[in-house]
């Protein structure tokens, strides 16, 4: 192993994803920088590794990172670690490899799994282009439907819910994808358009949200009509605020084919 800083990747949830390349660094390494060194510790006790460990943590970065630093400098190997996948991706770690790039040491990477590119490959939704916004903040969610490719959030199971209700407000027109679990035994994806899903049972676990692009091409009858026979039996006005967010049409002319279908209710 060459001296420096060794970004490490780590499972998000399955043991087996751990590469055998991240096992022999972290066994390597002088000292491990963990997020949370009881979490670490699980897996080390699995891998059997031993290597000293250190917190290095949203709370304690700023006194910590100078620290790790200083032993690099003295030629140490520090090898870095979230709790769960990719170190620095909405976890601990940018800070500790900016410091370390502005001190010129090596930094190396050793990849692993990412929760938000498993759930963008499960999703089904275009990948050439796509945004990453870290975790559901629904007070950006209007900016956030102004990215017309694909967008995905990090989300915790007892937000869900409301965020599903966000985003059947702001982007009913956009499919999403409710993956959660990923690599665990129970895994699952769920797609559908946000209003289709605000009554399903709450999910539970790690869970990601990955919205499809805005629609680009404008409905054809027979699409639209397939829409309006979806939403029929909602109450007038949300079903029209639904078909004309997802079709882009008037509110008007959805109210017309609400009305000629008469499948909404008052």
């Amino acid at each position: 192993m060459q001296t420096g800083l060794y970004v490490v990747g780590t499972p998000i949830g399955n043991l087996s994803d751990m590469s055998p390349r991240a096992i022999e660094v972290l066994k390597n390494a002088d000292l491990i920088a963990a997020e949370d060194t009881r979490v670490f510790g699980k897996l080390a006790s699995h891998f059997d590794i031993k290597t000293p460990r250190v917190a290095c943590h949203d709370h304690n970065e700023r006194d910590v990172v100078p620290e790790l630093i200083e032993k690099l400098q003295g030629g140490a190997t520090i090898a870095a670690v979230s709790d769960a996948g990719m170190p620095a991706v909405s976890d601990p770690g940018f800070r500790l490899v900016r410091a370390a790039r502005a001190a010129d040491i090596p930094v190396f990477v050793v990849p692993g799994p990412t929760a938000f590119v498993s759930a963008l490959v499960l999703s089904g939704f275009p990948s050439d282009r796509f945004t990453f916004c870290g975790f559901f903040d629904e007070k950006k969610l209007r900016d956030d439907n102004k990215i017309r490719h694909t967008i995905i959030y990090y989300e915790s199971p007892n937000r869900i819910m409301a965020t599903i209700a966000a985003l059947a407000r702001v982007m009913p027109e956009r499919q999403i994808a409710i993956v959660r679990e990923i690599t665990k035994i129970h895994e699952e994806t769920i797609i559908g358009y946000p209003a289709d899903l605000v009554g399903i049972e709450p999910p539970r676990g790690e869970i990601v949200i990955v919205v499809a692009p805005a629609p680009e091409h404008k409905m054809t009858d027979s699409e639209i009509t397939e829409i309006v026979n979806d939403i029929a039996g909602t109450s007038m006005k949300s079903a029209a605020a639904d078909l004309a967010a997802r079709t882009g049409i008037s509110k008007k002319e959805a109210y017309r084919r609400l009305l000629d279908k008469g499948g909404a209710d008052d």
